[in-house]
């Protein structure tokens, strides 16, 4: 045989592409060359192929080899293409048996020694093979997190030889099992949270109904303490939840830990990210903290600290729950539906309204700091909650507040009653879906339309302010918003930020 053609895949965002890695051996001086439009590091693929192959014992072929990566206008990277390549070789020179090629994907990269090293995006090159009907061949470490798809057949291998013997029906690869899933994730608990009643009452409604939430107080009053509670109020992942958030974890630089299958992403960049960092990008496309943060939280601490751009590419992801990258390259797609939860202070020192008068910024140096923020990124925040400075009785106190487990469980049953009636969470109706399953009283449609115009609330901030009431009202278990729960999203709307 002079020709061999093993199965791998590509990555372009949360695609996986098939790529046909074909083999091909002729009459000539020797020569390795690889096209298809490979980059850097699959071009260097050919020296770690050719130590490889040797290492593990067999000959590499004193021929002219032709590597070609099909479809050719697919961009290709990273050492993925070692493994598919290296058998690729040997199949075509008669050192390992094709018959069974057509049954599986391989992807892996090789060590000189003949190693296989884990390469990035397993589990979603997983995904798509199985929907292939082929089963995956993958480093051992990349396995691990691969096995997570249910009814994918995946292989784990450590080396070259290993994966030859299997071909050659010597010794079979050991199928890869995933890690056993954790029964209780260790999430900060809310009962650590002192005082603060009405900030720990936003946070209920914020997992409840999937809602955003900017926390506004002084230094020291648990922002981020109450920001870092609510994963552990949130529903658990479904399995697709859970498949969807490991699979574009399994694409970051990073990459997946099977340890942190079905918890919640918990992502808080620091204020100096930039732009690119938040949303993604770069030559090859990767998923930003607001992918990684997808069916998790994304906290933003110190808000208008970070930069202005950085802010304003939250509108979109924000609204729709997806983010388009497009470069003049490339063009990729990645999910991002996460809650984002903001803090700041409400003055450049931070202690305007603080009991001790300390805070000497004037009503222009307020005014410019706040103003950081845009109007239109803070119209897609649902709450706006002020956190007071704790008092000492507070401070001082030795009962517990609620905890997590207890608040859990009135979020997921109100979740449960969303899904019954729209199938989704309040957060995500749309404004139709919204006319038809908001069931709002007559008194109540009222009084939000009163306080639309009083307030020059936009169109917007009316369905947000609606879609809250909604929420409370499934915390209740009332079936109809009343004229209380208009009022108490509204209140929780102009809170801290009267002009927002």
């Amino acid at each position: 045989m002079t020709l061999a053609i093993v199965h791998s895949r590509a990555l372009s965002g949360m695609e996986a592409s098939e790529v046909s890695v074909e083999v091909h051996m002729a009459n000539g001086l020797p020569a390795f060359a690889i096209v298809g439009l490979p980059d850097t590091e699959v071009k260097e693929s050919r020296d770690r192929v050719r130590a490889a192959i040797l290492t593990s014992g067999f000959t590499f072929p004193a021929r002219k080899i032709t590597v070609n990566l099909a479809p050719a206008d697919l961009p290709k990277d990273s050492g993925r293409f070692d493994l598919p390549i290296a058998l690729g070789i040997l199949v075509a020179s008669g050192q390992v048996k094709g018959d069974a090629l057509g049954h599986y994907e391989f992807a892996g990269e090789l060590a000189l020694s003949g190693q296989l090293r884990a390469v990035r995006g397993g589990l979603a090159m997983t995904c798509h093979a199985r929907r292939a009907g082929r089963a995956f061949v993958l480093p051992q470490q990349s396995a691990a997190e691969a096995a997570l798809v249910a009814d994918a057949t995946v292989y784990s291998a450590t080396t070259l030889l290993e994966v030859c013997a299997h071909l050659n029906g010597l010794q079979l690869l050991p199928r890869a099992q995933a890690e056993s899933v954790l029964t209780t994730i260790g999430y900060p608990d809310l009962a650590d949270v002192k005082g603060q009643g009405a900030a720990r009452e936003a946070l209920e409604i914020a997992a409840a109904g999937g809602h955003s939430l900017l926390l506004i107080g002084p230094p020291g009053t648990g922002k981020s303490m109450l920001a870092s509670r609510l994963p552990g109020l949130l529903p658990p992942m479904q399995d697709d939840e859970a498949l969807e958030a490991a699979a574009v974890q399994s694409l970051g630089s990073q990459g997946f830990s099977a340890e942190a299958w079905r918890a919640r992403p918990f992502r808080a960049p620091h204020h100096t990210a930039s732009a690119v960092a938040m949303v993604g990008g770069g030559s090859e496309p990767r998923p930003g903290e607001v992918s990684l943060a997808h069916r998790g939280v994304l906290f933003l601490d110190e808000l208008p600290e970070f930069d202005r751009r950085v802010l304003e590419v939250l509108r979109e992801p924000l609204e729709n729950g997806v983010i388009h990258i497009s470069r003049a390259a490339r063009q990729a797609t990645f999910p991002a539906r996460f809650q984002l939860v903001a803090a700041m202070n409400p003055c450049p020192c931070g202690y305007l309204g603080h009991r001790s008068g300390r805070c000497q910024c004037t009503p222009e140096q307020v005014a410019r700091y706040r103003g950081k923020i845009s109007g239109p990124l803070l119209d897609r925040i649902d709450m706006h909650i002020e956190m007071p400075t704790l008092s000492p009785d507070e401070l001082s106190g030795q009962g517990q507040g609620e905890t997590s487990a207890a608040v859990r469980e009135r979020v997921i049953s109100a979740r449960r009653i969303q899904l019954a009636r729209q199938g989704k969470a309040n957060a995500d109706l749309s404004g139709a879906e919204l006319d038809r399953y908001g069931l709002v009283e007559a008194s109540a449609q009222q009084t939000l339309l009163q306080a639309v115009e009083r307030l020059h609330l936009s169109a917007r901030s009316y369905h947000r302010i609606l879609r809250v009431a909604r929420t409370i009202a499934d915390l209740k278990g009332a079936e109809r918003i009343s004229r209380q729960e208009v009022l108490q999203a509204v209140q929780l709307r102009r809170a801290g930020l009267p002009n927002s």
